[in-house]
């Protein structure tokens, strides 16, 4: 009881200060807030609907609009950042573009109380810190206290943590009072972003999608550490009448490993050698399920590839020989609490061993990591279904590699590279929804120099 007083207490106290400032760096609303609890924040919704639009500034300048939202179950009181946007503005004189003030409900800096449209009884209180609107944290009442959550992209990073506090305490808390007093309560360097420490990442991906027009798909096919094409399951030449000298031909496995090469090359002076990267990486029984179907089927040749292949960057790297257990290069985290289902249901998601993790939590995985791993690139092994046998079966088939990085602007981003071409995480994520992907992980390197056909220094 007394530690919630003293907080109250501090709240009441330095809530002004932080107006101008907070290290998100972003518009700050609380003593804005804390005249508008009575009129906005707790009266009836009769009395709400007759407030129009107000506009205020705080202590900094920045300007704020409250207003009211209704749907059909909840009416949401905003606080909202001014932003300006160029509006086109047509007449008999022509088209002209004027500056037009807007207050977006999801900028960071905006805050929405959202209120029981029945009862008036509040839900939650929601703030917008990040670039990304769909990362934000969010304050639940329960009995006399608030429960806080930390959400990124529908995953729960934190969910129900205690604060301690009675939930109308949130309604003047600055965004820089709610880090300091969660701080332990909740993860926020999952959140915390610096976007000057990417440029590994941009000078790879930018590299990589150049030599993009090379590369033709060849299932089989990969180039061995004495940079010949072969065929990637028995190491035999292809037939090469056919082929173009200034092309790349590269399966899905032998992308990757094209990528890889240009990490080690420039450092050893050589390729990385084949036959290496099928070291088995999983143990299982020979008479179990698993053991008789790997008799006649590689359930795991792209696990095994992206754990060899990452663990042979990383002993190029140190030095050192490292096995794929010794590098630290498997990802097996688990940041999330919970997922957020469509139909308003939550899921309890985790790291499976030798498996990885839903497709459907990668974009909010690949958040996490880029916020706390930065410069770091993850080849990707997809276990899918593998429909060209039958009966059908669960096999790791595919590699991947994503490169996940924050723009000028904090937004998070994600370079995708698979069989020799570009695409969007979205679009990967919808593509493979009900697939598994597992990771590993390699430092990036602006020393990077993958083979060309096309380059004179080869």
């Amino acid at each position: 009881m007394k530690k919630s007083l003293f907080l109250m207490t501090f709240l009441l106290i330095v809530a002004p200060l932080f107006a101008a400032y907070n290290s998100f760096g972003i518009p700050d609303s609380s003593e804005i807030r804390a005249n508008l609890i009575e009129r906005w924040f707790e009266a009836p919704l009769e009395e709400v609907r007759t407030n129009l639009p107000e506009i205020y500034s705080n202590a900094a300048g920045e300007k704020f609009q409250v207003r009211l939202e209704e749907t059909d179950t909840t009416f949401n009181i905003f606080v909202a950042p001014r932003t300006v946007i160029d509006v086109k503005v047509y007449s008999s004189k022509g088209v002209t573009t004027e500056k037009q003030d807007v207050y977006p409900g999801e900028l960071p800096g905006s805050w929405v109380l959202v209120r029981n449209k029945k009862t008036g009884k509040p839900i939650r209180i929601r703030y917008y810190f990040n670039a990304n609107s769909d990362v934000y944290v969010q304050f639940t009442p329960s009995g006399k206290t608030a429960l806080a959550d930390l959400v990124i992209f529908g995953n729960y990073a934190a969910r129900g943590a205690s604060t301690g506090l009675p939930f109308n305490a949130f309604y003047r808390t600055s965004i820089e009072d709610v880090l300091t007093m969660t701080k332990r309560a909740l993860p926020w360097d999952y959140v915390k972003i610096d976007n000057g420490r990417y440029g590994n990442i941009l000078q790879m991906a930018g590299v990589i999608q150049q030599h993009l027009p090379e590369i033709l798909y060849v299932p089989n096919a990969v180039y061995d550490e004495e940079n010949k094409l072969v065929q990637i399951f028995n190491g035999k030449p292809f037939d090469n009448d056919d082929a173009e000298e200034n092309r790349l031909y590269l399966s899905s496995a032998g992308f990757v490993k094209w990528i890889a090469d240009g990490l080690v090359q420039p450092l050893a002076g050589g390729y990385l050698k084949l036959q290496p990267l099928f070291t088995p990486t999983v143990e299982y029984k020979d008479n179990g399920h698993i053991g008789v179907l790997s008799q006649k089927y590689d359930l795991f040749f792209a696990l095994n590839w992206i754990r060899n292949t990452a663990a042979a960057v990383t002993s190029v790297y140190t030095g050192k020989t490292y096995t794929f257990d010794q590098a630290g290069i498997d990802v097996n985290i688990n940041p999330f609490a919970a997922t957020l289902l469509p139909d308003g249901t939550m899921n309890t998601t985790s790291f499976i061993k030798d498996t990885g993790y839903q497709v459907a939590i990668l974009r909010s995985l690949l958040y996490v990591l880029a916020a706390t791993e930065p410069d770091t690139l993850y080849f990707g092994a997809i276990k899918g279904t593998d429909r060209s046998v039958s009966p059908e079966i669960q096999a790791f088939n595919e590699c991947i590699t994503f490169l996940p990085y924050f723009d000028c602007n904090n937004l998070f981003n994600c370079f995708v590279f698979m069989n020799g071409r570009a695409m969007s995480l979205s679009d990967f994520c919808t593509l493979y929804k009900d697939d598994f992907v597992y990771l590993t992980r390699v430092r990036a390197s602006d020393y990077f120099f993958p083979y060309s056909p096309n380059s004179t220094e080869n």
